[in-house]
């Protein structure tokens, strides 16, 4: 059974340009440069060569990597979701015990990006903001021991 790949349209956007720019730019290139360095003779010291295939099997894994995730991917459009609840996509505006306000979007786990707020659906910050609304406390258990917050903001930024 496959787990959901939940994204946004804008990730979705971003690993489908990546795939394609490996696919039609940097294999392409890799590939030129590999028969270019066998053409020139003795392989087992050729630097271009060997530093090609190797090159070639790296550029080779993330495309399979890439298309897994794409074909496992479901694109949620938050615009087309929002309401008063917490769900995928949402921005929310958290304050912490001390008073001091942080701001995360809950996005797909190939979107994170925690020096934004980018924060995984999946993680338990995610999990545990999921459904909550406004005004409603929150506690998440972390390593550090058990952490309370108040929502204090629920907002669906486009991200079309």
């Amino acid at each position: 059974m496959e787990k959901k790949n939940y994204m946004t349209p804008k990730g979705h956007k971003r690993l489908v340009d990546e795939l394609e720019q490996l696919l039609r730019v940097e294999r392409p290139e890799v590939t030129r440069l590999i028969q270019w360095a066998a053409s020139n003779g003795d392989r087992s010291e050729n630097a271009d060569y060997l530093y090609g295939k190797k090159r070639l099997r790296e550029i080779d894994r993330r495309i399979r990597f890439l298309s897994s995730r794409l074909d496992q991917a479901q694109v949620v459009r938050p615009s087309q979701t929002m309401n008063d609840k917490i769900q995928f996509g949402a921005t929310v505006e958290i304050l912490d015990e001390d008073g001091n306000k942080r701001k995360y979007t809950i996005v797909g786990v190939d979107e994170v990006d925690t020096s934004v707020g980018h924060i995984s659906w999946q993680s338990p910050i995610g999990k545990a903001l999921l459904g909550k609304v406004i005004g409603q406390e929150v506690i998440i258990n972390a390593p550090v021991g058990e952490m309370s917050f108040e929502i204090v903001l629920i907002q669906y930024i486009n991200f079309d």
